[in-house]
């Protein structure tokens, strides 16, 4: 147990022993342990909010109170939180970079302040920067599915674009595990599918959905579209739609978002190989606490991800 938390409980008991009497407000002290900056990459995705949240919520069982903020994708705004969040003397911060590697500056910041800094679902990618542990999807493995969930919707032959994010650390893991096993999956009989394209869409509907018009203009023989989050993957479907092209070409998104399965289920994704948030918040809470109670904690905690086809999302009783 943290320390601290254990002096104010031993506190409130002893207040309630004869002859004993203490402040309400040392007895109040025992309600907070402290306090938890959480800079997301952005609010507007539910993945991320559901990281904070689920993180929240866990945290408040050791008695910590929490200051969410969204980065909203830009770099400069989320080190601005984090100086913020020096100066507030919080016990902990958890961020999701905006910029893998533009981020460290900030980290060194907190790092010369004694305030231990954890990410989630984005690592940061400056080697000088100390980062007690990164909590997050297998991206890897989930680029790896991505690329299995393609050959299976093309019979094992056809041309492939891909949206992608090469700011983001997860994203790069995503389309490296994505290139990786596709090439694998080449070598074997009856299997040739070639990656034709590649743009970013800045994980994010609008510009995905412009990008992929681009890639669609471009490859009139494209088969199908690898795109690396929900919002990517419907920003696509939306560039298909418009070109009169939904039918032709097939969708692998990632996440597993409401709005992502539901998609799936539609048919107009293919598969995603999905996430777990809630996961990645409440295993980021762990952490923190193993470290306040001076515990070993894993440089690294990776979390799974699961395949995701049409069938699934029939039996999912969350999908609408």
């Amino acid at each position: 147990m943290n320390l601290k938390l254990l002096f104010f409980r031993l506190l409130l008991v002893a207040s309630c022993l004869p002859g004993v009497c203490f402040s309400p407000a040392a007895v109040a002290a025992e309600k907070s342990a402290g306090t938890i900056g959480i800079s997301v990459l952005t609010l507007n995705n539910p993945f991320f909010k559901e990281i904070a949240d689920s993180l929240t919520r866990e945290v408040a069982r050791n008695g910590y109170q929490v200051i969410t903020v969204s980065g909203d994708f830009d770099v400069a705004r989320q080190q601005n939180q984090v100086k913020d969040f020096i100066v507030r003397k919080v016990s902990a911060m958890v961020l999701c970079p905006c910029d893998s590697k533009a981020i460290g500056p900030a980290i060194r910041e907190a790092n010369r302040a004694g305030i231990p800094v954890f990410t989630a679902d984005i690592a940061c990618l400056d080697p000088s920067s100390k980062v007690v542990a990164h909590i997050a999807t297998d991206n890897l493995q989930g680029g790896r599915m991505a690329a299995d969930a393609v050959v299976e919707a093309l019979g094992g032959k056809g041309r492939v674009g891909i949206l992608d994010h090469p700011e983001i650390e997860s994203v790069l893991l995503r389309t490296k595990g994505f290139e990786e096993r596709l090439a694998e999956l080449n070598l074997k009989p009856g299997v040739q599918v070639e990656i034709v394209a590649k743009l970013p869409g800045g994980g994010d509907k609008a510009r995905s959905f412009k990008a992929a018009q681009d890639m669609l203009q471009a490859h009139g023989d494209l088969n199908a579209i690898f795109a690396i989050n929900d919002p990517s993957a419907l920003g696509a479907r939306a560039a298909l739609e418009s070109a009169g092209r939904a039918e032709k070409v097939r969708i692998i998104g990632f996440d597993g978002q409401p709005e992502g399965k539901a998609a799936i289920k539609a048919g107009k994704i293919f598969a995603d190989p999905i996430q777990f948030p809630d996961r990645i918040g409440v295993e980021t809470a762990r952490a923190i606490q193993k470290y306040m109670n001076g515990e070993d904690v894993p440089a690294q905690i990776l979390i799974p991800t699961a395949l995701y086809h049409q069938a699934d999302a029939a039996r999912d009783p969350s999908v609408k």
